[in-house]
């Protein structure tokens, strides 16, 4: 069964393309498949962030790839998209 998913940071939901370039790095220096380089190096995070803090810092970054998008449609969006990624959903 083939998927048009795109795969995407688990933590700023960025694309992370079709090649490792952009995925980030466990500790043992191997590729991270669920995290970007940006948010995820040398297995940890690069930032002790809040779920609303990534939010806040990831807006100007969707609305300047998204033409036509606002900033109150970026955070809505991503209000709805964040609790799903692997960082930040609830722990069951």
């Amino acid at each position: 069964m083939e998927t048009n998913m795109i795969k995407s940071c688990q933590s700023c939901a960025a694309p992370l393309g079709e090649t490792n370039d952009i995925q980030g790095t466990n500790a043992d220096g191997s590729t991270n498949p669920d995290y970007c380089k940006y948010c995820f190096a040398n297995g940890e995070f690069t930032a002790d962030s809040t779920m609303d803090e990534m939010i806040e810092f990831c807006v100007p970054h969707m609305v300047s790839a998204n033409s036509g998008m606002t900033e109150s449609e970026a955070k809505a969006q991503m209000k709805v998209l964040f609790p799903t990624l692997k960082r930040w959903a609830p722990v069951q």
